[in-house]
Order: C-alpha cells, then sequence, then structure tokens
C-alpha cells in the first residue's frame, strides 16, 4: 500500500468521501441537527427528527455488520477505547446545544451553509475551530482535565450492545444489527416518513457516510505500516485540525477530520449548485454576528467536553451504541431547546 499514496492521504480520502455524502445530504436532503430541532419544537413536524432516526439505525446496522464481517475491531474506535463520564455527556450536551441555538446551527450545517455562499458561518467555523483546541490542548485544557479528569481506558465495553449480550449471552454484533434494523423499522412506522422518500433516502446516506468511515480506517490500519486511528465524522476538533493543517502543510500530517471538513465543504458545495441554491450572504447585523461568535465559542467548548458534536456523538458514537451518545444528543436537544426559547420567546414570564 501507499506506492501512490501515502497513508495519511489514503485516510483524508477516506474522510473526503464520507464528508460528500454528508455535504449532499445537508444541502439536497436538508438533513440538519438544528433543521430538526426547531421543526419539533415549533412545526410540530417530526420529519426532519426522523431523517436521524433513519441515519442512526443505518450507521448502527451498517458498523456491527462491519464488526460481524471482521472489517472493523470496536475496541480501536475511540468511543469505546475510553471510560465513559456522563457529565461530560450532559455538560458538554447542554452547552454544545445552546451555543448551537445561539450561532444558528451546529458545526456540520455551518460547513454545509459554506458551501453555499455564507460568509457568516465562515466565521462560525473559524471561531469553533479556535475554541475548540483551546479546549482540547490550550490554555483551557488545564481547567477541563480538573473538572471532568483525564480521559481513561475503558475497563468494560461501554455500550448497550455488549451489555445486552453478556445478560443474553447472544452475539454483540448480532445484537448491534437488531437493534439498528429495529431503530429503522421504528422510525419507518411513521406514515409521512413512508411516503417522503427524500427523507428516508439522505437519512440513509448520512449513515453510510459514518460506516465508510469505520471501514475505510480500519482497513487501512490493518494493511498499512502506520499507526492509523479508527475514527469516523465528527466536526469540533476536525475543523481546528483542518486550520492547523492550513497553516502549517509542510510540518503537519493531513489526516481524516481534514479530509472529512473538506468533504462537507465540497458536498454542500455541489449539492447547493444543483439545487440552484448557491448565493453569496454576509452578517449586517452586528448583534446578530456577537451572538453567533459567542454561540460557536460554546460549541467548540462543548463538542471537547462531551467528546464529540451532534454528528460525533449522535452518529459516529451511536453507530457502536456506546452509552455516551443518547445521553449526548437528548442533552445537545434540551440545550438548544434553552437557546432557542431564548432566542424565540424569552425567559421573561407571560402576563
Amino acid at each position: 500500500m501507499g506506492e501512490a499514496l501515502s497513508e495519511p492521504v489514503l485516510v483524508a480520502l477516506v474522510g473526503l468521501f464520507g464528508g460528500i455524502l454528508l455535504g449532499l445530504a445537508a444541502r439536497i436532503g436538508r438533513f440538519c441537527t438544528l433543521g430538526a430541532i426547531e421543526d419539533l419544537y415549533y412545526g410540530e413536524n417530526t420529519l426532519r427528527l426522523r431523517m436521524w432516526g433513519i441515519a442512526i439505525g443505518v450507521a448502527v446496522a451498517g458498523t456491527f455488520s462491519l464488526a460481524a464481517l471482521g472489517l472493523l475491531d470496536l475496541n480501536q474506535t475511540l468511543y469505546l477505547s475510553r471510560a465513559w463520564n456522563p457529565a461530560e455527556s450532559v455538560i458538554g450536551g447542554l452547552v454544545f446545544g445552546y451555543g448551537m441555538a445561539l450561532a444558528g446551527n451546529c458545526g456540520y450545517g455551518a460547513l454545509a451553509r459554506i458551501g453555499g455562499g455564507d460568509l457568516r458561518s465562515l466565521l462560525i467555523v473559524l471561531v469553533m475551530g479556535l475554541s475548540a483546541y483551546i479546549t482540547l490542548g490550550g490554555p483551557l485544557a488545564g481547567l477541563r482535565i480538573w473538572l471532568f479528569g483525564a480521559a481513561e481506558p475503558a475497563q468494560n465495553m461501554p455500550t448497550f450492545a455488549h451489555s445486552i449480550a453478556a445478560l443474553s449471552g447472544g452475539s454483540v454484533n448480532t445484537i448491534g444489527i437488531i437493534i439498528g434494523v429495529a431503530i429503522i423499522a421504528l422510525t419507518l412506522l411513521h406514515r409521512g416518513l413512508r411516503q417522503s422518500f427524500g427523507h428516508i433516502f439522505w437519512g440513509g446516506i448520512a449513515g453510510l457516510a459514518v460506516v465508510s468511515g469505520w471501514a475505510g480506517t480500519q482497513w487501512i490500519a490493518t494493511k498499512g505500516f502506520d499507526a492509523t486511528a479508527v475514527v469516523s465524522h465528527t466536526f469540533s476538533a476536525p475543523i481546528g485540525e483542518t486550520m492547523l493543517y492550513a497553516m502549517t502543510s509542510y510540518g503537519n500530517t493531513i489526516g481524516f477530520g481534514t479530509g472529512s471538513v473538506m468533504g462537507v465543504l465540497v458536498g454542500a458545495l455541489l449539492g447547493s449548485l444543483i439545487k440552484g441554491h448557491f448565493r453569496w450572504e454576509a452578517c449586517d447585523d452586528p448583534r446578530e454576528l456577537r451572538r453567533q461568535i459567542l454561540g460557536a465559542v460554546l460549541m467548540g467548548m462543548g463538542a471537547v467536553v462531551a467528546v464529540g458534536c451532534s454528528v460525533g456523538q449522535g452518529l459516529s458514537a451511536f453507530s457502536v451504541l456506546s452509552f455516551s451518545a443518547p445521553v449526548t444528543l437528548l442533552s445537545i436537544m434540551a440545550g438548544a431547546a434553552i437557546g432557542l426559547r431564548q432566542l424565540i420567546l424569552g425567559f421573561a414570564p407571560s402576563v
């Protein structure tokens, strides 16, 4: 391997492929975290939220199918190699969700908006990436470790599939596949979703993007000679990683996260051109810009504390049925609900 391409470049290409799928899903399929939450709370429409059910189900079934075929070692994945800290999931998720509401989008959604010509989102992405790196290894890293402790290796596999297997004596991979299929089936019980092929299709594409990340990085880690991390898509630290690589490429190595970030931009640009939605946009309200910058700062901090953003925990961590995934995703939804309530209705009691 690597006669034509180095292993880091191959890893980046894997990220690029899945990122393009996610970018297309965002722009053509309107797959969006905050949009789904807004539709649920204020539009009484659950279709985009159910897209997440399809995406999660496909990601879970696909990931455990890889494991069953010997194409993925679950022990090597980030979310299962470290012990779960519930406080990180709850607090980090709340902070991220609140920041997402203030910023008007999550990191993934902001990248997709950049692909459509939104320059406001460019600032959100830059601030979020900087905030994530400051929290991860910069001045705030010490405070984060003091509050939540350093990451520790997992003693037991922190997944629902392993817990059920231990109680029932069944196969971990079979249980994981059954759970994934069950999530899809339960989601499809909704008649409106069954009648909307686009929501089903693009939800499935988002789930497959996560599966492609696990499959590609595991293959390179197995066949190659470098120490390659087995990862899938998330958009917090990778944005900072991409910024760092753009400034220090001669002394740095490209990776999956950089490819993923660039892939979303490319996919979103293609999607916006296909739909005819591309147009340049800028912020003309200083108060709005101030709110969005604050939201981006909070998203970067919250994502690092929670060990993933809405995509990292909501899809990638969910795909391995990590304990952290549903807790973090529900916390993100709660934080976003608080932020949206503040922006739309305010906190003052009605008279």
